[in-house]
């Protein structure tokens, strides 16, 4: 910075020469200066209450906009960061294939106890037993009054226990929000949802997981948040699924049966649109597995997929369509049916004395085992083994549940001769009643194979062929006369041409080997309408017994098929299928003069 002097020489000697006083000179440039250093010093003074002004205005902005913004927003307690995933307490929903509700999920809250904050623990135990039954207030005020900082109460409580917590007026009961899984139909396809529980668990949410069914196999789907929340859409219809569990819970009181499974599959698609087990349970309230005891008895066991049996005569047909694929036989071929037949020290009989032979068509018709026993010896076991294992009764069924691999088929361990011709009419080879509903789909569908789904399918996918659609029709036709004129009279629906075969076997022991002379495995196989066949309806029950008469009857004929029958009855309406009426020629008038 040059500064300039204050008594410039050149000025001095000028007014030297014209008298002038050289001091004033100095006294105006010191005045001058000081001017400009006070307009520099204002100029500064006022940029930075600029600056100030206008740090304080955008304070002002953001303070105000950020009190406005907390201001509308909902009010929720602060959290501290934590490291790891968050709990991600949102589920999907599950519905049938109408979109109807099946499985979802409620807003409620849980209930726990910080002790030391508690003022009275005494009179909160005692509110507490009292809103919670189950609670001891003596255990309650040994944990409120001991070394615990945090105690759970409930993992989920109602809104009225939620406002009788709050009337007890203890800080130290603390409520968390959270979600519940709700299965708002109740038992209605409870082996099919299966149920969920939760898993991690904070003060303010809770993890959803399914631990059986669908909820368990489609848990990564149901808690994926990429899918934003949508349903997952099963095959089932609820109408019909309830329908078919009421009629088939009468049916096994009726039949003083144990237990009891049913199986509606569309035979094109392999849609499964209902599946019972009975006994059942509530999701809601799942029971505990058994720790002792029959596991098959236990509720939670679903008969239909897990429970595999020797399911009698209604394989019948399965041999015969086989048989009539390899050109062995036809339906009026004569078959040899003079009992007992004799394999070693092993005898096959006849439930009663059918005469010397039996067309194909008539060996179906009143289920001679003789006759099958004699096609299955043509077909060997090579070919036989083949065949049920295209049909898919020699592994666990590929349907979405967990528990379907432990539904393995039970296999003999040499598939002999003698293990051909008993698993022809379904003795020496246990499967469950999907496994026969997907064996029969698969022959009666044209021939082609199906695989069993939960799953809504729009489009049926055609899978391998397993007999012509020849031998197909031929099979539906045979199973319309076991209704019309054999063992399954009783299953006959007006309009909806029901065709079907009756299977029934005689139970194995548990221990001991052998099996139970009283106690049989009936089961009835079933298509409609047989002009135009669109499903397959398995019904099997387990130690049915029908009193009415002076003896107690057993077989399928008298037990699973009239529970088969009511629920064809109920439910082909819902099916939107229209009743075939045939209507009568017209009889000709003729008019004669007297």
């Amino acid at each position: 910075m040059i500064r300039t002097p204050l008594r410039p020489l050149a000025r001095i000697l000028k007014a030297r020469e014209k008298g002038e006083n050289p001091d004033a000179i100095a006294a105006e440039n010191l005045r001058l200066r000081h001017e400009a250093m006070a307009d520099k010093a204002r100029q500064r003074a006022e940029g930075r209450l600029l600056v100030l002004g206008l740090a304080f205005f955008c304070a002002f902005i953001a303070i105000g906009g950020r009190m406005g913004t907390l201001a509308s927003s909902v009010p929720e307690e602060p959290r501290a960061a934590a490291v790891g995933n968050p709990i991600i307490g949102q589920r999907a929903d599950i519905v049938d294939r109408n979109g109807r509700i099946l499985a979802t999920n409620l807003a409620t809250y849980s209930l726990y106890a910080h002790p030391r904050d508690m003022i009275d623990p005494a009179n909160a135990a005692r509110g507490l037993a009292a809103i919670f039954p189950e609670l001891d207030a003596k255990e309650l005020l040994k944990d409120f009054t001991g070394e615990r900082r945090f105690l759970w109460i409930r993992r989920q409580i109602s809104p009225e226990q939620m406002q009788a917590v709050h009337d007890i007026g203890s800080p130290g009961l603390l409520f968390g929000p959270r979600e519940m899984r709700l299965y708002p139909n109740g038992p209605i396809a409870a082996h099919i949802l299966g149920g969920a529980s939760y898993g991690r668990e904070g003060v303010d949410s809770a993890e959803v997981i399914g631990v059986a069914g669908v909820e368990r196999q489609f848990d990564a789907f149901l808690r994926d948040p990429a899918n934003e929340g949508a349903p997952l859409q099963l095959s089932l219809d609820l109408t019909v699924q309830a329908a078919a569990e009421q009629v088939l819970a009468g049916g096994m009181s009726l039949m003083n049966a144990k237990g009891a499974a049913s199986v509606l599959m569309d035979i094109h698609t392999g849609e499964i649109i209902s599946m019972v087990s009975l006994p059942d349970f509530d999701p809601n309230n799942r029971p505990r597995l058994p720790t002792s005891g029959d596991q098959s008895d236990s509720p939670l066991f679903n008969r239909a997929v897990q429970g595999v049996y020797e399911l009698g005569s209604v394989f019948k047909i399965l041999t015969i369509s086989q048989g009539l694929e390899l050109g062995l036989i036809t339906p009026q071929t004569m078959i040899d049916t003079k009992g007992p037949l004799t394999w070693g020290r092993f005898r096959i009989r006849d439930f009663r004395n059918y005469g010397p032979e039996l067309t194909t068509e008539d060996v179906i018709v009143h289920s001679s085992n003789i006759g099958t026993a004699r096609i299955a010896m043509q077909i060997g076991a090579d070919r036989q083994k083949a065949f049920m294992g295209a049909l898919g009764l020699l592994e666990p069924t590929p349907v979405e549940m967990v528990e379907a691999p432990t539904g393995k088929p039970l296999l003999p361990a040499n598939w002999s001769e003698i293990s051909t011709m008993t698993i022809s009419y379904g003795h020496g080879l246990s499967s469950s009643p999907l496994h026969l509903a997907t064996a029969y789909a698969s022959l009666l569908n044209g021939g082609t194979k199906v695989m069993p789904t939960l799953l809504r399918v729009d489009t049926a996918k055609q899978g391998q062929r397993v007999v012509s659609e020849k031998v197909s029709r031929t099979a539906v036709d045979m199973l319309r006369k076991v209704v019309v004129r054999g063992t399954a009279s009783l299953a006959e629906v007006p309009g909806y041409a029901v065709g079907g075969k009756t299977g029934t076997a005689d139970k194995p022991r548990a221990a001991g080997g052998g099996y139970y002379k009283d106690k049989v495995i009936a089961t009835f196989a079933s298509v409609f309408p047989a002009h135009d066949p669109q499903y397959v309806l398995i019904v099997s029950l387990d130690e049915p017994s029908e009193n009415s008469g002076s003896e107690p009857r057993r077989t399928a004929g008298w037990t699973a098929v009239p529970v088969a029958a009511e629920i064809i009855r109920r439910v082909a309406p819902l099916l939107g299928l229209r009743p075939h009426v045939d209507t009568p020629q017209p009889v000709s008038v003729t008019l004669t003069a007297n």
